[in-house]
């Protein structure tokens, strides 16, 4: 006897979880199972039920604050789950009727119909690197704005500094010996400075356990792979692994580059094509980085000390990829200059053709499965 296939659509909330279910067919019932509490042991009991009705389950829900646990959970059981981008779900114009209920059905239908696009589920391992990554990000992010504040602080005292580079040892120094015109000023500075300091030793304690925790990924050889290209150091192969996973599930170099939303947005009709902007889809952290990383190759190619000293040990072909990559994109970097282009649409286009180099190299490296 074949089994009865079921679209199981989770509207999945902190305190609750709205189940729908479509059946099979295109004029298959479309109904509300009901709202549990977002429990793993409630979703266990539902699950039994409709698989105990000799069903085969096909669940999906949105990516949100709630992360991949239900998905882990029900796919180490042997349930089909995926998760959905919210923002790629089809909607209804002129639909102005929102609630669980029809959320849970319209991702039941839609999952039947095929009309969903998943996002990529990181291994559990891949994501707790990734949140050590990240981490380090907002802490940066704090301290480039406590920076801000402290400039904004003494230029309003009307204290400018002569030196040629701010955030330098002298400028450090500078910062130190300032004696604001009021007492309450000068404690103002104190903990502006204090703050900073607290940033610096956070990001420094963060990046030594990112380095401890590569040891034993089993990404690390793509990592260690990924630093002979310029402008790739150790926290930026890091951040390109840990949010993109496997780069070997990409069969082409533009599906990355597609997935980064490095491509241009295209609104043609007919003989009229027109281009736009990038579609910036996809993962923002990995394509920011690669966009910094991006910056390097407006030098000459050439392979300096720190660079040498990171492709030590690495396969001849990763090392070819690598010198190709700067030939290329240091020229094509030169030429889209001397053509009049604008500065960061260059940089965009050569971070583009980079993830196609870095995508050469993830295939070139073996990973352990």
């Amino acid at each position: 006897m074949s089994k009865i296939i079921k679209y199981v659509g989770l509207d999945v909330h902190k305190d609750s979880i709205t189940i729908a279910i479509a059946d099979e067919g295109r004029d298959g019932n479309v109904r509300v199972y009901g709202k549990i509490h977002n429990d793993l042991g409630q979703i266990d009991k539902v699950m039994r039920k409709l698989i105990s009705k000799n069903s085969e389950l096909h669940c999906v829900y949105e990516a949100g604050p709630c992360g991949y646990t239900i998905c882990r959970h029900l796919t180490n059981q042997g349930i089909d789950c995926v998760v959905v981008a919210p923002a790629l779900i089809p909607k209804k114009t002129g639909d102005r009727i929102k609630n669980d209920r029809r959320d849970a059905t319209n991702l039941a239908t839609l999952h039947r119909s095929g009309d969903l696009t998943p996002v990529y589920v990181p291994d559990e391992s891949d994501e707790v690197l990734r949140d050590l990554v990240r981490t380090r990000k907002d802490i940066t992010t704090a301290r480039k704005t406590v920076k801000q504040q402290i400039n904004a602080f003494v230029l309003r005292q009307g204290m400018s500094y002569s030196g040629k580079s701010k955030w330098s040892k002298g400028h450090l120094t500078w910062l130190a010996d300032l004696k604001m015109p009021h007492p309450a000023q000068q404690i103002a500075l104190t903990e502006y400075l204090d703050a900073m300091e607290n940033q610096e030793a956070r990001i420094k304690r963060l990046e030594k356990s990112i380095v401890a925790s590569c040891q034993n990924w089993r990404l690390l050889p793509v990592v260690e792979a990924l630093q002979a290209l310029r402008g790739i150091s150790l926290i930026s192969a890091v951040t390109v692994v840990t949010e993109l996973g496997d780069l070997t599930r990409f069969d082409h170099p533009s599906q990355l580059m597609a997935y980064l939303g490095l491509v241009p947005s295209e609104h043609s009709s007919g003989p009229t094509i027109k281009r736009g902007p990038i579609t910036k889809t996809g993962n923002s952290h990995a394509r920011r980085t690669l966009i910094e990383s991006a910056q390097s190759y407006r030098l000459p190619a050439r392979k300096s000390k720190a660079i040498r000293k990171r492709q030590e040990g690495l396969p001849e072909e990763v090392l070819e990829i690598a010198w190709n990559a700067q030939l290329r994109l240091c020229q094509r970097y030169r030429r889209l200059i001397a053509k009049g282009k604008n500065h960061n649409v260059v940089v965009t286009a050569i971070a583009r053709e980079l993830s196609g180099f870095i995508w050469a190299i993830a295939r070139a490296v073996p990973i352990a499965v």
